[in-house]
């Protein structure tokens, strides 16, 4: 179709959306029914979409820029118009004919040329000469300093906490409940230090967790205790090193580098919340640097990060990576048209090979919580089989395993890969952590399409 690179699944559109409700909601307009003048072209989607009030509600995606516009008065993005024209077009080209070039009705046009014109001119913004992005670099030098004199500070602080704790052994640390966790919590988010603030916080999770509960308070510890002492003494460090002490206590650092661009692989997307953000996680894999990335959004509480890409299909992109020995997240940068087919799984490795890069990269970074691995030719082993006690990722000759980490994955999200394995070797892409494989997509042998996990 008129140079469209694919067509996405109506899995790849739901995983777009912002919450259940709107899932749901824009499923039910995932039909030819309401929407009339649909079209498309090479990096949009358009369609009038009939609604309560006499006049239809105007609907149109940018598919190459990952951007929403509808006249209807919802708040989230994308709305269940949205998510609902892209069902259609994901399921019916005669619905959604492609069109030529040109042809786009002029409100929908209207909207896309100033999309892409704000594109344009905040990237040649960003290439501007350094004098004229930084008013002051005297200004932000003098906070630089002022803001690490206060991180420091709160170090100290937290490492005499610590050794308060482990004097009133661990055993007692259930007793204050979790009130003297989050006001230690508080003191580092006072320190500007939102890194360890969160490490406490996972801190205070642990007592009366389950059997065991004092092993695991006492590792945490220690790599917190390490992450202190590494701040203290970040002056000794090698620079990578020293720049992924900054990124684990949470000193904001913008990406660095020339920017890579290659058609990057969309593996897998999931957000995790607490009560103040949402995080939102995107792995990527470079089909022709053979990179890892990680993307990273946030939005405030309740609400879901903008930042969104069709899981299982590609794109012609950009990226910047952040500083920091050991460290995958980047900035997304520029698109070049629309996604592309993804055309089957990265490369894998063995059980034991990826296990070896998982130690490798816990040598660049001590506080690595997972690494991402693609394993092929593995055999997903529910609990009880093969003499294991959980979950487990098998070579086919059972000479080894891995285990899948407790909570890593739903049971419906394992039990799919079980029916995707049907007993046969497949291709797993997921986070290796000290607890195990957390798996996120799979391919079953010889097929292009991804399923998700999770």
């Amino acid at each position: 179709m008129n140079q469209q690179g694919v067509r996405w699944t109506a899995e790849q559109v739901l995983a777009l959306a912002p919450d259940a409700s709107s899932r749901k909601a824009g499923s039910k307009l995932g039909t030819a029914g309401p929407w009339s003048e649909s079209g498309c072209d090479n990096s949009s989607v358009w369609g009038l979409c009939k609604g309560s009030g006499s006049k239809p509600y105007q609907t149109v995606v940018d598919t190459g820029g990952l951007g929403y516009k509808c006249s209807c008065p919802s708040r989230k993005f994308p709305c269940k118009h949205a998510l609902g024209l892209l069902l259609l077009w994901a399921a019916d080209e005669r619905a959604v004919p492609a069109v030529a070039d040109g042809e786009v009705p002029d409100w929908a046009g209207q909207w896309l040329r100033g999309r892409r014109e704000r594109a344009e001119k905040k990237e040649s913004g960003a290439a501007g000469p350094a004098e004229t992005r930084t008013a002051d670099p005297e200004a932000a030098r003098r906070r630089a300093e002022k803001r690490a004199e206060r991180v420091t500070a709160g170090a100290s602080e937290l490492e005499q906490r610590l050794e308060d704790l482990l004097r009133g052994g661990l055993a007692a640390a259930e007793r204050p409940g979790y009130g003297l966790w989050e006001e230690t919590a508080a003191r580092m988010v006072d320190a500007q230090a939102p890194g360890l603030a969160g490490r406490v916080r996972e801190l205070g999770s642990i007592p009366g967790s389950g059997p065991g509960w004092p092993v695991r308070l006492l590792e945490e510890c220690a790599l917190l205790h390490l992450l202190d002492r590494a701040w203290l003494g970040r002056e000794g460090l090698p620079e990578p090193l020293a720049a992924t002490v900054r990124a684990r206590v949470g000193v904001p650092t913008p990406p660095q580098g020339p920017p890579v661009r290659d058609i990057w692989q969309v593996l897998a997307q999931y957000d995790t919340a607490d009560a103040k953000l949402t995080t939102r996680r995107i792995w990527l894999y470079g089909r022709e640097s053979g990179r890892a990335a990680m993307l990273l959004d946030f939005g405030a509480a309740g609400r879901a990060p903008e930042l969104a890409l069709p899981v299982g299909l590609a794109i012609d992109a950009e990226l910047t990576p952040y500083p920091g020995g050991g460290q995958l997240r980047a900035a997304l940068g520029e698109r070049y048209g629309a996604p592309l087919a993804a055309g089957g799984p990265p490369p894998g490795d063995t059980t034991a090979e990826a296990l070896e890069r998982y130690g490798r990269a816990l040598r660049d970074d001590p506080w690595l919580d997972a690494w991402p691995v693609t394993l092929s030719g593995v055999i997903p082993v529910p609990p009880g089989e093969g003499g294991g006690v959980g979950w487990q990722l098998a070579d086919p000759d059972g000479e080894l395993a891995l285990p899948v980490a407790p909570g890593a994955a739903d049971r419906a999200g394992l039990w799919k890969l079980v029916a995707l394995s049907g007993g046969d070797p497949v291709t797993v892409f997921g986070e290796c952590g000290h607890r195990g494989v957390a798996p996120l997509a799979g391919w079953a042998e010889g097929e292009a399409e991804a399923v998700r996990l999770l």
